[in-house]
């Protein structure tokens, strides 16, 4: 999920651990390792994270040459106060894209203190992203507004699509053909190594949310011996990266689509749509229809609409807020409540700019796409039938990959019976990466246990208030322990409760509260 908008909660700080390991295959060190990097902190506190530190790290642009041209890294930590010492945490949200550097004081002040005290937190900006340098920021403004529609409805409106899409590429290498090359999950995850050595220690203990769990598996695969603890939520399968991820995705977004208006349904007593969850999700396409012909405000369009609901297919603490709008709009022809939602959930600041610029820089490089535009054409057009709601929108999103400047990789296979027991947790209705990924991911790290959210349906599921789920991540984190049972999962946690609709007023003011559900997805950002 590369971040889409400056959401509406502005979250701070840095996660930071250090640990020991031994050095890792010969495949993962065919290169002469030179001397540890060293890092210089400095106070770099925010109100809601006072001890934040900040540092930054060079790293080789092309690993096979580490004395050539060098990134930039930017890190943030919040250190450890305890006798008891556990090494450095490294912290990721995802992305491709995703800033890491508010994730350290994220986690650390919302862990039990006395676990947190024990391990220095790390947050890092990855390679092309935000205040790491070279930073990406292949075509400003890609996506202002107004868009062309997202579903073509003639060759002519598909064409402008796949011209749009074609230009970013295009931008993308004219801009950054230096370091598109080695825009790649695998170098990503050799700079985790320099990191981790930078910190002089030995090992390091990883926790990576969304795509950030497949960047831990790839740092796993390349250096097993140098993972002390690996905690991945919300999992991307292995199997399915990228094209066929985000075919999977299409169904599982529609579906959790139909669940806000089966909740907006639920709740008629306050939105007054109907108790009909398949008339509720009916008006919001006859609302998508209005502004496709005429925007919203001038603003919103039929693109800007999927991509102003789509985060509530991440997190369904955002649905009041969505919902309001909807209602205003549906009943009172309530533009300007549209054009504030999609303000504070779907429009795409700097921020987004260079993190849509290093998801396609990444999702590109590390593996194949169609070659041929009829396939993507027909796959979306196949699918669109029975999932229409962000089918044709995802589509777009990745379509530069169709006419990328740089060659794919192969993704590197990410089976791994070498390392210590990994946790894994994974909510069943989870969209934007399914369950099965979990647990394809299960069985292909051997010793894993995977820990189920039934029911649950949000992408990022621990930290944000189910205590059954961060009752299984804190005590791994403390001493190791993983839930072990005889089924497909090792350990069930029941769902949190769904939301319930707020004051009309509150809702409108667009307030999201501080909850840890909030405070987190508003990290995490969207699109994987």
């Amino acid at each position: 999920m590369t971040k889409r908008a400056g959401i509406l909660v502005a979250v701070g700080a840095t996660v930071a651990g250090l640990l020991t390991a031994a050095p890792g295959p010969a495949a993962a060190t065919s290169v002469s390792t030179p001397p540890a990097p060293k890092l210089k902190w400095t106070d770099c506190p925010t109100e809601s994270y006072p001890t934040l530190q900040c540092a930054k790290v060079r790293a080789p642009l092309d690993h096979r040459r580490p004395s050539g041209r060098q990134v930039t890294l930017a890190l943030s930590r919040v250190p450890h106060t305890a006798k008891t010492f556990q090494g450095p945490l490294l912290v990721n949200p995802g992305g491709p894209g995703g800033s890491g550097l508010s994730m350290a004081g994220f986690v650390a002040s919302s862990l039990p203190k006395k676990v947190a005290a024990q391990y220095d937190v790390i947050g890092f900006d990855p390679r092309g992203v935000g205040k790491s340098t070279p930073a990406l920021n292949c075509l400003p403004g890609h996506f202002d507004p107004v868009r062309p529609d997202s579903v073509p409805t003639s060759y002519r409106a598909e064409r402008i699509n796949r011209d749009r899409a074609e230009s970013f590429a295009r931008a993308c290498g004219e801009k950054h053909g230096d370091v598109l090359p080695y825009m790649d999950t695998v170098s990503a995850a050799k700079d985790l190594d320099v990191i981790r050595r930078a910190l002089g220690s030995r090992q390091l203990n990883y926790f990576g949310y969304s795509y950030g769990t497949y960047l831990g598996a790839v740092y796993a695969k390349l250096y097993p011996e140098r993972v002390r603890r690996l905690v991945l939520d919300s999992v991307v399968d292995p199997d399915d990266v990228w094209y066929e991820g985000n075919l999977g995705q299409d169904y599982a977004f529609d579906d959790r689509h139909k669940a806000f208006a089966a909740w907006v349904a639920k709740n008629d007593a306050t939105y007054g749509l109907g108790t009909d969850p398949a008339r509720v999700e009916a008006a919001w396409y006859r609302m998508r229809a209005d502004v496709a012909r005429k925007p919203a405000g001038g603003t919103v369009g039929a693109s800007e609409l999927e991509d102003t609901f789509l985060p509530g297919g991440y997190y369904n603490g955002y649905w009041p807020y969505l919902a309001e709008a909807f209602a205003a709009y549906v009943k009172d022809r309530d533009a300007e409540a549209l054009v504030e939602v999609y303000e504070n959930f779907g429009a795409v600041d700097a921020s987004g700019d260079n993190g849509y610029s290093v998801y396609t820089a990444v999702q590109c490089r590390d593996a194949g796409w169609p070659e041929h535009w009829s396939t993507w054409r027909n796959d979306s057009r196949r699918i669109h039938k029975k999932a229409p709601f962000m089918t044709w929108n995802n589509t777009w999103y990745n379509a530069p990959c169709a006419t990328w400047p740089v060659p794919p990789l192969r993704p590197l296979p990410v089976n791994n019976r070498q390392l210590p027991p990994a946790l894994i947790l994974q909510a069943t209705d989870d969209a934007a990466t399914p369950y099965g990924g979990a647990v394809s991911m299960h069985r292909k790290l051997k010793g894993s246990s995977l820990v189920v959210e039934e029911g649950g349906g949000n992408h990022g599921i621990t930290l944000s208030g189910n205590d059954c789920l961060d009752k299984h991540l804190t005590a791994y984190l403390s001493d190791g322990t993983v839930p072990r049972g005889r089924g497909e999962a090792d350990a069930v946690c029941a769902a949190l409760p769904e939301p319930k609709p707020l004051p009309a007023e509150k809702a409108a003011a667009q307030s999201v509260d501080n909850s840890k559900g909030s405070r987190l997805h508003g990290l995490l950002g969207f699109r994987r």
